[in-house]
């Protein structure tokens, strides 16, 4: 199970290189996420309104905690 705290405080600190999509398992997204530059601010802030309403869960399927 992964910590939702951990996930926007990865987001809103370190999203636009990726972080947060690789702590939730998505190293493909985390990949494009890092060169895009979190797809150039706009990725990145989906991403976090995502994890905080928690819409966006870890690539097993498991729900945020």
């Amino acid at each position: 199970m992964k910590s939702k705290t951990t996930a926007i405080i990865l987001s809103i600190l370190l999203g636009e290189l990726g972080v947060d999509r690789f702590y939730l398992g998505y190293t493909g997204l985390g990949i494009l996420k890092l060169i895009t530059a979190g797809g150039f601010g706009i990725w990145w802030l989906i991403d976090l309104i995502l994890i905080i309403t928690g819409k966006l869960t870890a690539k097993d399927g498991s729900e945020l905690v």
